[in-house]
């Protein structure tokens, strides 16, 4: 299982957290652990909770290149106690 951040848009329509990479590449956000994401994105910060094997299936939805486990995530890129 992953935790994936996720940002709800005003239709409540849900995409997962892609960024952008060190090396121009997207990188989907992927935490093995709740609490990790929850240190890292923030307190408030939304989430889904998925099977791996459904990687696949999020990557044809959400175009990313790499996936990024258990992220470093700065604290400038945090407002409201979830990610900007």
């Amino acid at each position: 299982m992953l935790y994936l951040p996720i940002r709800i848009d005003e239709l409540g329509r849900q995409f997962v957290e892609v960024r952008p990479h060190g090396d121009g590449k997207r990188a989907l956000l992927a935490f093995t652990a709740l609490d990790r994401l929850a240190t890292q994105c923030g307190p408030e910060q939304p989430w889904i909770v998925v099977q791996t094997d459904r990687l696949g299936e999020i990557k044809e939805a959400f175009l990313f290149d790499v996936v990024s486990f258990d992220p470093v995530i700065g604290a400038h890129l945090r407002a409201e106690g979830k990610l900007r």
